[in-house]
């Protein structure tokens, strides 16, 4: 057993959680809280964060752990925070919460629009600079809140993103760290800090912005209060974590140049380690500060493919529910036995979902399935289900090309965690279809675990995030891909992407809805 303990608190978009470590990176405990951000009324579009019940949340999540391992929290050496990203917190002169929205808060269509009449060239000059478009950064929001709620804009003092919230929370410290502070489109990536001119150029204010501290430093140590609320002891050290994603790097060991990592959740991202800050010149893929100091990353998103798959499940598979909770199973699996009898490209059928990245005008066609007939011997609803596995294998494909159209360069495999890598089925089609190895780590839900690395590298109990990563991350299976079948792959992307583009086309003259489309398109 070890002798001291690790704790990372996961803010994500569904749920929060409190997951304890021990040193050697065994996951001892784990507490969950679903949660929900509601759209206001007032302002389609909107997705507002809950800061008074969401820290109930967090901090019950904490007791939890607590009590779950029966641990003394004494023993808890060092703490650390990760979450969903592009959310942002308001804060008043005394420190006070006063506004805040979750990650794809699309409220904020008449800012963008404005910004754009204002400069059409601007959004280009600053994503050169901070590696981010409109679409999520937190430039178009702030502006909105400016706009539409004065009062509230006049007060602001401070900004924050969800993981500096959550450690201002336990230590009364408010700082920024750069892996979640560069998606607000106010970094200079390459400075790994604030830049305040790109606020001046857009008219907001350029005092609001806290310190900044590396990921993995001491921000700071557990309050009385922060004691009281949830179990912890006063006095424990708090280290800056980072973005989920780059977390889940960690967690996953993706933490050298050239490496890649895929993390197949509601939303699937795949992510492109360099080494030295550079965009794209067409601004298509995000660029992102890595939770490893020295090191970036080019993101690629493909929006939704788990919520489709979810959504697929719910709608078609009740018989596949009944019969995996009377074998206690899960229904994946038993769609997973059937997809696998339905040759590699679904008979033909495409389907569209979520579109290959384009940062710069980032919209999705509205969802359909195509080109398929009536003979149910081949196009069941176990084709349908493998065909947005496929689908989703297809958008990952795109975003390799587009990361390696964009550097010159493409990992030698890719390692994949997430919900999704549990599928051994749709494993081994992201590996045809990519057409390189595909590693699962034992670990997949990674994020927290990467987290936790970066608590213990905080107060020196590791010397190396990267060689503790290596160290602690375990991989469970490799998969080779098959060269006929990634051939076959390679021939549906092509007439994917012309399907693609004419559903896309249709939504954008509004005969049907997108799926998503950021602020202002």
């Amino acid at each position: 057993m070890s002798d001291s303990y690790l704790l990372a608190i996961d803010a994500g978009t569904g749920s929060v959680r409190a997951v304890l470590f021990s040193e050697n990176g065994e996951q001892l405990g784990c507490v969950q809280r679903e949660w929900t951000h509601r759209e206001d009324p007032r302002y389609p579009g909107s997705m507002d964060f809950d800061w008074i019940k969401n820290w109930e949340l967090a901090s019950g999540c904490v007791r939890g752990v607590l009590s779950e391992t029966g641990i003394d929290p004494r023993r808890i050496a060092a703490i650390s925070t990760t979450c969903m990203r592009e959310g942002i917190v308001l804060y008043d002169r005394e420190g006070t919460e006063i506004w805040a929205c979750a990650n794809v808060d699309a409220r904020s269509n008449d800012e963008v629009a404005q910004l754009k009449a204002m400069d059409p060239a601007l959004e280009r000059e600053l994503y050169a600079l901070s590696g981010q478009t409109y679409a999520l950064g937190a430039l178009p929001r702030i502006l909105w809140v400016k706009n539409k709620l004065p009062a509230i804009y006049e007060k602001t003092a401070y900004v924050s993103m969800f993981n500096d919230w959550l450690i201002y929370k336990m230590t009364g410290t408010l700082a920024s760290e750069p892996s979640n502070g560069c998606t607000t489109g106010i970094f200079d990536i390459a400075k790994r800090a604030w830049e305040p001119s790109i606020a001046d150029r857009v008219g907001i204010r350029s005092d609001i912005f806290p310190p900044v501290k590396e990921c993995g430093t001491k921000a700071g140590t557990t309050n009385a209060r922060c004691a009281r609320e949830t179990g912890l002891a006063e006095g424990t050290p708090v280290i800056t974590g980072g973005g989920d994603a780059q977390m889940g790097c960690v967690g996953v060991g993706v933490v050298e140049a050239n490496q890649a990592a895929v993390f197949g959740g509601s939303f699937w991202q795949y992510e492109y380690n360099i080494d030295e800050p550079s965009t794209e010149r067409q601004c298509r893929v995000r660029v992102n500060c890595h939770g490893v100091p020295g090191l970036w990353q080019y993101e690629a998103l493909a929006f939704k493919p788990g919520l489709v798959m979810r959504w697929f499940r719910d709608a078609f598979c009740g018989h596949e529910i009944e019969r995996a909770a009377a074998q206690g199973l899960s229904p994946y699996e038993l769609l997973d036995a059937e997809a696998e009898k339905i040759p590699v490209g679904s008979n033909g059928m495409m389907c569209a979902f979520s579109d290959v990245m384009d940062y710069i005008s980032w919209r999705h066609a509205s969802p359909t399935f195509t080109d398929f007939d009536f003979d149910p011997a081949k196009f069941s609803k176990y084709t349908f289900y493998r065909a947005i596995m496929e689908n989703t294998a297809l958008v990952t494909m795109g975003h390799l090309d587009l990361v390696r159209e964009a550097t010159g360069k493409a990992p030698k495999e890719v390692v994949f965690a997430g919900g999704a890598a549990r599928s051994a089925t749709w494993t081994q089609i992201l590996s045809d279809a990519l057409g390189m190895p595909v590693r699962v780590p034992v670990v997949k839900e990674a994020t927290a675990l990467g987290t936790a690395i970066l608590a213990g590298y905080g107060i020196g109990l590791y010397g190396n995030i990267a060689d503790t990563a290596r160290k602690l991350v375990k991989i469970e299976r490799t998969y080779e891909p098959n060269a006929e079948r990634h051939a076959i792959y390679r021939e549906m992307y092509a007439r994917w992407r012309q399907i693609y583009q004419n559903q896309l086309d249709l939504s954008d003259r509004r005969v049907t809805r997108h799926l998503w489309a950021a602020p202002g398109l």
